[in-house]
């Protein structure tokens, strides 16, 4: 029986996954708009992607064994009805509150699509191919991060920021379609769940993130009665420090495997990605809000800024892919971060009140390369030593890690956003009804805004380090010569 060509599953599964992802970043050139039309400071808005994004992080360890459990393709197709459900809820909704609550169950939605799809790349292809299968989908996670901004502009500017949620519901609805026809159903297992797991790390975010982001908004002191920011922060620890013990003493099956990480290119890989969630998120925000504040760009003019990056992403996709089956790991996503790094101090420097367009075009060139060399080997190399029946498992823990640090980026860059305001003489950036910022102003806006870029170059020197320990990957699927090629058996 010939063998079913396993390609137009995973465009299927990719037109899903583009879609959730884009509503990671989507939110950032929104920003200005809902701050006026909700009366609402920037720290609020900042959790409509922060609410989202701790809601896709924290259910996504879990949703991978439910998919191994019910089928990938029954768990994606769930998840995709309940994200392009809470779209239309999102763009309906008419208060802030309300809007953080609808993405809530948005990023429900998303923890549940995500898994699957590298999960069902594991499955259904070879080994010797399955490193281009997952350099496609880890340039499209790389491009759905930067599309979202600048779909965003155009969407804002022309019909309001509501239609960046409807947008969702013709595209939940076409990729319902696909993934019912193409996306075969493939075997299940049985598994046990860790609730007691579940409640301890989504617990310990929620309080990290929360005492983060809102630690600024209360001096860093006392929230309510006996409550502190700071207590949050430290029971915040003390609850993830339990998960980690307990997935440790559980002998059935943890939430997350630790056994998973004694593969280290897994490990690195897993450091890597947490990075880059956090840098994309914290660098989007402040840039966005610089654009349309301080130059006085539309929103549809702002995230043309970033047609660069999404232009370098797009024509390098292929040929790093290519080069991810053949090369050493450390060497693409090297250089793939020192750009990104580059690119960010470089930004920083040059977004003044006063500069040219072609100076921010520029550093968002390099930017482009370094994503398009860090997202699809990373993702190839995380998984490639993996068995099969630890693919949801590895699934989840790896995008877990990466919204883990997307969430922490975003409640951090609001964090630094709101010191930088304060240290320049500034209010908090709130919705004043006029929508523009008094001249005497600008200069310490910008300034703010830039030295907010600093804190996302400074987290990426992590990733840096660690992809510089990657050692070659173990299977024959993988080969820079014969050499380095290990004997079967």
């Amino acid at each position: 029986m010939e063998e079913k060509d396993p390609w137009p599953a995973l465009y299927a599964l990719c037109l899903g996954f583009f879609m959730i992802l884009v509503d990671s970043t989507i939110v950032s050139v929104a920003t200005p708009a809902i701050i006026e039309d909700f009366q609402a400071d920037v720290n609020t808005v900042v959790w409509v992607t922060s609410a989202y994004l701790l809601a896709y992080a924290v259910p996504v360890l879990i949703t991978g064994r439910l998919g191994d459990r019910f089928g990938p393709k029954r768990l994606y197709l769930a998840g995709l009805t309940v994200f392009t459900l809470a779209s239309l809820w999102c763009g309906l909704t008419n208060t802030i509150e309300g809007l953080i609550i609808a993405r809530v169950v948005q990023g429900l939605g998303a923890s549940m699509i995500t898994p699957q799809t590298m999960a069902v790349i594991t499955r259904i292809f070879p080994v010797q191919r399955r490193g281009r299968a997952m350099a496609l989908w880890g340039a499209t996670a790389g491009v759905a991060t930067l599309v979202g901004p600048i779909l965003g502009g155009v969407l804002v500017d022309g019909l309001g920021w509501e239609w960046i949620f409807f947008v969702n519901v013709p595209v939940g609805l076409i990729g319902f379609a696909l993934a019912w026809r193409l996306v075969p159903t493939l075997e299940t297992h049985s598994h046990s769940f860790d609730w007691l797991g579940v409640v301890l790390s989504g617990a310990g975010m929620f309080l990290l993130v929360f005492g983060i982001q809102e630690g600024h908004q209360y001096a860093w002191s006392t929230i309510t009665g006996q409550i502190t920011v700071w207590r949050l922060i430290v029971l915040g620890l003390i609850l993830l420090a339990a998960f980690i013990w307990w997935q440790a003493l559980n002998r059935r099956e943890p939430l997350v495997p630790l056994a998973l990480f004694r593969d280290r290119n897994f490990s690195l890989a897993n450091v890597a990605i947490s990075v880059m969630g956090f840098a994309i998120t914290a660098f989007a925000i402040p840039i966005m809000i610089w654009a349309q504040v301080v130059r006085g760009l539309s929103p549809t003019e702002s995230a043309l800024l970033l047609v660069p990056m999404a232009l370098m992403t797009i024509v390098l996709a292929r040929s790093v892919g290519g080069l991810t089956d053949r090369v050493h790991p450390r060497l693409i996503t090297g250089v793939g971060f020192a750009a990104l790094i580059g690119s960010l101090v470089w930004l920083s420097a040059v977004m003044t009140p006063d500069a040219a367009i072609w100076e921010i075009l520029l550093p968002m060139v390099l930017f482009g390369i370094g994503n398009a060399c860090v997202w699809a080997p990373n993702s190839a190399t995380a998984t490639r030593n993996l068995p099969i029946r630890q693919a949801g498992a590895g699934a989840g823990v790896y995008n877990a890690t990466r919204q883990v640090g997307a969430v922490l980026g975003a409640a951090a860059i609001a964090v630094l956003m709101d010191s930088r305001l304060a240290a320049e003489g500034l209010p908090v950036f709130t919705g004043d009804g006029s929508g523009a910022l008094p001249p005497a102003a600008v200069d310490g806006f910008s300034t703010a805004m830039a030295q907010s870029m600093l804190l996302p170059a400074a987290v990426l020197v992590l990733g840096f380090i660690a992809v510089l320990f990657f050692e070659r990957p173990r299977h024959q699927g993988f080969a820079a010569s014969p050499a380095d090629v290990p004997p079967a058996g």
